[in-house]
């Protein structure tokens, strides 16, 4: 099979081919959009069941993956940042690596904000192919490690050193604002795709077995501060998405095309914060922001640029928008559903505060993790038009819930932003 042809045919896979219920092993759970196969476990009664387990996992806004019966998460303790590796039934500690440096709390030209945010918080990547697991700490050290070996290091190299990317710029009257290395890395095929937000490049590929660089963008601009990179397919063309600290970005995967650009919409935040990631569905993509923007856009993209679909003065700060069965879903403040044909509101709920994040069950319902540790059970617009509450749990946590909610093997996972990590059975 000619290599373009074979690694469409692998985007393809990733993009739709189901995965076992039981495993998250990406940003934003198995298919990296939000949407998961595996139900949420109600019955009517109470929800959640009971609780399993806890554990301290480490400073830090990284949300743990689950894969074949084993948690991994990282986490900052005690001036260095660790990999940790739990059983997800029971949370018993089956090992951990240290990273091999002494690891700040911050990234080195990190301003503004350290009193609500520390440790690393870009969330890690697993390769289900190779059992390669990938971590990227607040301060650019990018690690690779091996699972089927309690974690030995494979490879690593420091973004900061090796690509000498600059503090992002202050946004007009806002305060400057930088947060170090915060997105998560993406494998696909036999490359491992980075944020780097270098003069070299906006992003770059590195080989995920031995970290060699194999590609760097044509785009430069510097790193935003977002969750994950999200794939896509444009004309049958592989691509990835990214919002930057400037722009969306839509570089080429193909072979002989690595990283030139698809699109570009500007899109700009004050205070640096493009927090929420792309959403993607098909060749559209959602992007969202608070501050100067307060919006929320619908971008059609095709090889020739992006054209806007729809725009509303709804937004998110944070949690990444799930798109599912024609509607579109998120919490910041609000929890919120829109049409995501026309962008109409659905229907809202507010008085759920700033962190959040939210995913759709394969039973047609939501599962948000938001503020200081509010867990709700709401019904998607699948099951019903309107705004429909199921089951509620308030202060699961006493701090910000940075980290994004997870669903595996019939267990609910919720950490916060100071490591605190509980499991809970979803059926009583």
């Amino acid at each position: 099979m000619p290599r373009f042809l074979g690694f469409a045919f692998s985007l393809s896979l990733l993009l739709v081919r189901p995965t076992p219920a039981e495993d998250w092993p990406h940003w934003r759970g198995p298919a990296r959009n939000g949407v998961v196969a595996e139900s949420s476990g109600y019955d009517g009664g109470e929800w959640p069941g009971e609780e399993l387990w806890s554990a301290g996992v480490g400073v830090g806004g990284t949300s743990p993956l689950v894969v074949e019966g084993r948690l991994y998460t990282l986490g900052h303790d005690g001036g260095e940042d660790r990999v940790v590796c739990l059983d997800a039934a029971t949370g018993e500690e089956l090992w951990r690596q240290t990273y091999p440096y002494p690891a700040p709390p911050y990234g080195r030209h990190a301003t503004g904000d350290e009193g609500v945010y520390a440790g690393p918080s870009s969330t890690p990547e697993f390769d289900p192919d190779s059992g390669l697991l990938y971590t990227l700490g607040i301060d650019g050290e990018l690690c690779c490690w091996d699972t089927h070996r309690e974690g030995r290091s494979v490879w690593r190299l420091n973004l900061y050193a090796e690509y000498a990317a600059p503090r992002r710029p202050k946004v007009g009257r806002s305060g400057l604002r930088d947060y170090g290395y915060t997105t998560a890395p993406l494998v696909l095929d036999d490359r491992l795709i980075v944020e780097v937000g270098a003069d070299g490049g906006t992003l770059m590929a590195f080989d995920k077995r031995i970290g060699r660089r194999a590609w760097a963008s044509e785009a430069k601009f510097p790193a935003g501060h977002t969750g994950g990179l999200a794939p896509m397919t444009v004309a049958g063309v592989p691509c990835v998405a990214v919002l930057t600290f400037s722009h969306l970005l839509v570089a080429r995967l193909d072979a002989g095309h690595e990283g030139e650009t698809v699109a570009t919409y500007p899109w700009k935040t004050e205070f640096a914060n493009n927090i929420a990631s792309p959403a993607v569905e098909g060749a559209d993509v959602v992007i969202t922001s608070s501050y100067n923007h307060a919006a929320i856009c619908k971008l059609h993209v095709t090889l020739d640029g992006a054209t806007p679909v729809w725009e509303q003065p709804f937004s998110s700060s944070i949690c990444t928008p799930v798109i599912h069965a024609g509607h579109v879903y998120w919490s910041w403040r609000s929890l919120r559903c829109l049409d995501y044909a026309t962008g109409e509101q659905r229907w809202e709920s507010d008085g759920f505060g700033d962190a959040g994040s939210c995913i759709v069950t394969g039973d047609e319902r939501l599962i948000l993790w938001a503020h200081n540790g509010t867990l709700l059970l709401a019904e998607a617009a699948g099951r019903s038009g309107e705004f429909r509450e199921l089951a509620r749990r308030e202060e699961l946590a006493g701090t910000d819930v940075w980290p994004h909610v997870v669903l595996s093997g019939g267990r609910l996972y919720l950490k916060d932003r100071l490591g605190g990590l509980r499991c809970f059975r979803t059926a009583p």
